[in-house]
């Protein structure tokens, strides 16, 4: 095991990866920007460096800077959390150039799959289906003939992209030469390249992700998958593991598929491989993460397998020390992101927080967060706050237990999403298990026929949106003597292999609670 790593990230995830090393008795280095000088994960750090001013530009995103950090302090490896340098395979090479560690899969497979068509080709080339698409990126002189062949309604993706990023839904030849030019825009912007690719968009499908991690001897195994099908703009805001959609027999193939592919390509670390299930059944490969997602912790709560810890001993080069077989499912956990955001509009909030109560925690009630009164929700980063997860021995018992906790949960100086992510836990979809990616623009805009799945819009009101997101963003940048915008990217955060306990648990957050004070 690593004595010392450095993480490469804030928030929340720099904090939930500092109390697995703590546990293992793992010193930690933090960095840090200018704005999160006084940060929960820097307290938390054995030790902490500064980057650079606020922008991730100058400082989360600083390779140079960082890999400069782990020398100078003795780090052994590089924790790259979610978000920002998580799947970037230059970062991957200058660590081990500089013979520091990086805790996630090889570079080589990070340049691979980062490329969406070439993930496709090797998705196809592995056995696993993929929705009819094209196998190279799409110029403008092409685009409409070749939607014509892939035919309506299809989707077009950033080949460099992730997380939703950069994805439109055409369901017209009108419709696409403006969404092209909207997606490739967003696709620079967030990705440094405008590369766009079309598939077959699935109407009324389901997103499932398979949970895997395999060591650097290739043994690769699963830790069932999660539901992430409820959405706003193609970014999941609640998930569920396991998910009730699954017959056994459909279960066996995505997670067979799954490994399969994480074989093909000789995947190491942790890692999810995304799927869309269709109503009838019918699946088909979406694309691989190649990082710890940010709803890992409903994984940990049925499985009872601490991901981060995984993650630090495979790359430290300890072997698999779990059979499939002995992998149970125990019982259903629900997670629910807590963003600083309008409940109705979505658009991100900012401010300082000046009350804060969140819900007890206890063996059922799991709350990953980084914020405290008197935290500043900037305008740099991701407004995810923290993330409110529940367990149960039913889906129905998790589902009460979130929805209790979400009642209880009141944050003041921001506007935060719990209101919403209270009626999606309590809608009849949801309660009944009979939903899909559509489900939040149905309880968003129950009337609104200019909007489509997963909170997607047509192109004349994601106009009208996003001259309101623009607007937003000035008004709270001037306010805080700022000119830069909502940064992409999250930049968030007993036996060894276990997650927390409670009084773990209380002890952390009751040490962040004070910290703020």
């Amino acid at each position: 095991m690593f004595s010392k790593i450095l993480i490469a990230n804030r928030g929340e995830i720099a904090c939930r990866v500092i109390r697995t090393c703590q546990k293992l008795g793992v010193q930690t280095v933090a960095v840090y920007s200018q704005a999160d000088r006084d940060a929960l994960h820097v307290r938390m750090a054995d030790e902490a460096y500064l980057l650079g001013p606020a922008p991730p530009s100058e400082s989360y995103l600083n390779i140079v800077k960082i890999v400069e950090v782990a020398e100078t302090s003795g780090a052994e490896a590089i924790h790259p959390g979610y978000g920002f340098l998580s799947e970037n395979a230059a970062f991957a090479v200058a660590c081990r150039k500089a013979g520091v560690k990086f805790i996630g899969p090889s570079p080589e497979v990070m340049e691979t799959m980062g490329d969406k068509v070439v993930a496709r080709k090797l998705a196809q080339k592995a056995g696993l289906p993929v929705l009819p698409g094209t196998n190279t990126a799409v110029g403008d002189g092409s685009a409409l003939k070749r939607a014509k062949k892939l035919g309506y309604p299809l989707m077009v993706k950033a080949v460099a992209g992730g997380g939703g990023i950069g994805m439109q839904i055409v369901y017209s030849p009108e419709e696409l030469e403006p969404l092209i030019e909207r997606a490739r825009h967003q696709a620079e912007n967030s990705f440094g390249s405008g590369r766009l690719y079309f598939e077959r968009y699935l109407e009324h499908a389901s997103h499932i992700e398979v949970q895997i991690l395999a060591d650097e001897n290739y043994k690769t195994i699963h830790l069932f998958e999660r539901d992430c099908s409820v959405q706003r703009r193609n970014q999941k805001i609640l998930e569920i593991a396991p998910s009730i959609k699954l017959t056994s027999k459909l279960r066996k193939s995505l997670t067979k598929n799954a490994l399969k592919l994480a074989k093909h390509i000789g995947y190491t670390n942790a890692g999810t491989v995304e799927f869309l299930v269709s109503t009838d059944g019918d699946f088909y490969f979406l694309e691989m993460n190649m990082r710890l997602q940010v709803e890992h912790g409903i994984t940990e709560m049925i499985t009872g397998i601490d991901l981060v810890e995984m993650q630090l001993r495979i790359a430290a080069g300890e072997k698999m020390p779990f059979k499939q077989k002995s992998i149970k499912s125990n019982g259903y956990a629900m997670e629910a992101r807590i963003y600083a955001e309008d409940p109705d509009t979505f658009l991100p909030s900012a401010g300082i927080i000046t009350a804060l109560h969140e819900p007890g925690i206890n063996d059922h009630i799991r709350i990953d967060g980084c914020i405290g009164i008197g935290y500043e929700v900037g305008i740099y980063y991701d407004p995810l706050l923290a993330k409110l997860m529940s367990w149960g021995e039913t889906r129905e018992v998790a589902r009460a237990r979130l929805a209790a906790a979400l009642e209880a949960y009141q944050i003041e100086g921001v506007s935060a999403n719990i209101p919403f992510l209270r009626r999606v836990v309590e809608s009849d979809e949801f309660v009944s298990g009979v939903y899909d990616t559509w489900l939040v623009s149905k309880l968003q805009h129950p009337s609104d026929e200019s909007l489509g799945p997963m909170g997607t819009e047509t192109q004349s009101e994601a106009s009208r949106r996003e001259l309101a997101a623009a607007t937003a963003v000035a008004l709270i940048a001037a306010s805080n003597g700022a000119s830069h915008p909502f940064a992409d990217g999250n930049g968030h955060g007993a036996s060894p292999w276990r997650i927390y306990g409670r009084s773990e648990q209380m002890a952390s957050r009751q040490a962040g609670r004070s910290s703020w004070r």
